[in-house]
Parts: C-alpha cells; sequence; structure tokens
C-alpha cells in the first residue's frame, strides 16, 4: 500500500478563441432585444477581461459538449512517459452533465475511447471536481489503482445563452447594482461571469524522476448543509420555507415558464455565508485538525468567483488570524474567467507549468461552493 500520492501530470484544455468584454453579449446574445444594463457594473466588479465559450463565435453553435471537452483535457495529459490507454481509475466531476443519465465519467470515458477502466461521477457545483480529486487520491492511496485521472469541468455557456432568459425582464435599476454589486448576482452575475473550460490531473503514487511533481500532503471537503438551506441550485424551486421542490414534481410547461431548469443563486445567503463559513469555520478546522500556519504557505490558490470578494476573501483571513499577504495569491480569473468547477485545476495548470515552483515550496488550494455550502482545502508540497 503506498501512502504518498503526487500529482504528476496537469492539463487544461479551454475552447476556441478567447472572448473579450466587448464581445460577450455579441457571443452570448441579446435579452428581449435589450442590452443589458448591468453588463458593464458587473465586468468592472467581477474583474474579468477575457474567457472561453464551447460557442463558436459566428454562429453560437457549440463545437463541444462536456463530456468531449473534458476529454479534450484528459488527452493533454498524453507525454513520452504516460499514455491514457494506461488509466486505471477515472474521476470526474462537473456542475451539470450533457444529459441526467449516465453518470458524466462513462461518458467521457467514451469520448476517450480507452482501454476498461474504473469510472465515477462527482456532481455538485464548485466543490465537485475537488470531490472526484479526492476519489482518485484515496484510490491511488489505498493501492486500489496504480494511477488514477481526476477532471473538474463545465460547460456553462450553453444555459447563459439568450434564448434560456427569453423570459426574464430586467426590472432592476442600474444605479441599485453600483450601490450594491451583488445585487446584480441574481442574474446577470451568472450570465456574464460563468464560462466553460476543463481540467485534468494525473495521480501516482510515485513521484517524476527529474520533472517537477506535487505531493499531496491532505485534502478536506467539509459540508455546512446541516446549517443552510440551499444556496445554488438548478432544476428546482424553492418554497416558502427555504426547501427545494424537485424538477420532476412540475408538469412540463410549468417547468418552462417558471424556468425551473435555469441555474439560480440566493444572493442574500451568498453574500451573508460564503467567506465567514467556507473560509473562516473551514479553514480554522483544517488548521487545527493539521497544524497549519501563514509561514507553511508559500502560495495561496483561491477560486474565487469574482474580485469583488477578493478583499472580503482577506478580511476573513485577518478575522481568523491567518493573514496570507496577497503577493502568495494566485489566480488566473482575470484571463480564464470563472470556469467553476474546473477553475482550481486550471490554476494547478498554469501555476505548475509556469517555471516558479521551487522544491519544497508548499501550496494551499481553497475551494468554496455555495451549493448548500461547502469548503474544500488541499495542501501540496513541490517536489
Amino acid at each position: 500500500m503506498s501512502n504518498k500520492v503526487f500529482i504528476t501530470r496537469i492539463a487544461a484544455y479551454l475552447p476556441n478563441e478567447a472572448v473579450s468584454n466587448e464581445e460577450i453579449e455579441d457571443v452570448l446574445g441579446v435579452v428581449n432585444n435589450k442590452k443589458s444594463r448591468a453588463l458593464k457594473v458587473v465586468l468592472r466588479n467581477n474583474g474579468i477581461k477575457s474567457r472561453h465559450y464551447v460557442l463558436d463565435k459566428q454562429t453560437g453553435q457549440p463545437k463541444f459538449n462536456n463530456a468531449q471537452l473534458t476529454a479534450m483535457a484528459v488527452k493533454g495529459l498524453n507525454d513520452n512517459d504516460f499514455s491514457i490507454n494506461d488509466i486505471d481509475c477515472l474521476s470526474c466531476g462537473t456542475t451539470i452533465a450533457d444529459q441526467l443519465v449516465p453518470g458524466h465519467a462513462v461518458m467521457v470515458h467514451g469520448e476517450l475511447g480507452i482501454p476498461p477502466c474504473e469510472t465515477v461521477t462527482t456532481i455538485g457545483v464548485c466543490s465537485s471536481s475537488m470531490s472526484s480529486l479526492k476519489y482518485a487520491y484515496m484510490n491511488v492511496m489505498s493501492g486500489c489503482s496504480s494511477n488514477a485521472v481526476a477532471t473538474g469541468s463545465e460547460v456553462a455557456s450553453l444555459t447563459l445563452r439568450a434564448n434560456a432568459y427569453a423570459s426574464l425582464k430586467d426590472e432592476r435599476p442600474a444605479e441599485d447594482i453600483r450601490r450594491r454589486p451583488e445585487l446584480a448576482f441574481e442574474k446577470d452575475f451568472l450570465r456574464w461571469m460563468l464560462s466553460d473550460g476543463a481540467g485534468a490531473i494525473l495521480l501516482e503514487s510515485h513521484p517524476r524522476d527529474g520533472q517537477l511533481s506535487l505531493q499531496i500532503d491532505w485534502l478536506e471537503v467539509i459540508s455546512f448543509a446541516n446549517e443552510l438551506e440551499p444556496c445554488m441550485y438548478a432544476g428546482a424551486m424553492k418554497d416558502a420555507s427555504g426547501q427545494l421542490v424537485g424538477w420532476r414534481e412540475f408538469p412540463l410547461q410549468e417547468m418552462v415558464d417558471k424556468d425551473i431548469l435555469a441555474l439560480k443563486q440566493d444572493v442574500k445567503l451568498l453574500n451573508q455565508h460564503i467567506v465567514p463559513l467556507t473560509l473562516e469555520r473551514g479553514l480554522t478546522m483544517v488548521r487545527e485538525k493539521h497544524a497549519l500556519a501563514v509561514d507553511d504557505i508559500d502560495y495561496f490558490l483561491p477560486h474565487i468567483s469574482s474580485e469583488y470578494f477578493r478583499e472580503k476573501l482577506a478580511q476573513g483571513l485577518e478575522n481568523i488570524g491567518f493573514p496570507l499577504p496577497q503577493e502568495k495569491w494566485f489566480t488566473n480569473l482575470a484571463t480564464k474567467g470563472n470556469t467553476g468547477a474546473a477553475s482550481i485545476y486550471i490554476m494547478l495548470e498554469e501555476l505548475f507549468h509556469s517555471g516558479r515552483l521551487k522544491r519544497g515550496e508548499r501550496i494551499l488550494c481553497f475551494v468554496p461552493e455555495s451549493g448548500r455550502f461547502i469548503s474544500s482545502f488541499m495542501l501540496l508540497t513541490v517536489v
């Protein structure tokens, strides 16, 4: 049995050419023939300059589905020392798969066309990719598999096109959004924030000789669902008590009329709890469990959905006596956008190939999820 697991390869795949802020509404389309009044405000607050969509810029039609996009990232793991034909375990996380059934991982396996292997699908929101990584990590650590590939992917753009918003009306004045940017999250935040991408990570029981590897010291996924009602959801509607009523309880026409399948965000819950719960409470728990200290960390990779949350995150770290200076932070939100479950993989891929990492440095990864509030942390050591 191996008691150590190493990240030996990381690949990312971002579809098509980058879409600039000036192009974004042209690609996704205009809702009800009216330009968004909130677009500029949301983009100014989220700090994103470019992002990628599976949608063709000219036709608006998708060039990839989620499984195909994920397969492209997995293919990027091929090198002289590893073939994807040798994958023992394929663990795939995403928010919304291409279909309800079958699972996402078997669809990715089918796209790859590689020999039989174990597959597992983890569904959630942003933390689904951390759950898929933990499954892969435990599989290699236990000796059940000699290697494992974990993926995180999102194809958000298919639900962000104008035809998915045709029944909605933007009645909130732009001035309200300027004063309280989080109000825009109810609709335009998600539309102008989410984007597409996929990442894949190869885990093995030994580091690569003479090559960069990352040892996984520990990985924690903590749910606070016992404390709060759902915050981000799709395929359901909240009732008066805050409970979700699932899509199967609605007649077909009502599902359409009430946008039951649309991705929704409870803004009040998000703004009130995301930092105190997922960062402050979550990090306090893992800090105590693993005797983690600020001086142990060389790089902090936070999955932040918007630059709007940067200072709130920094203040949260101060509040618990864990003040990580921002010169240690690494994020590519501005150039890659918020790719949800794929974001932490895409950040790690860029840092891994940046030439900056040195032996012995430690990387703390943080992925919060507002679905029903999950906190994920991972500590890596450069070897």
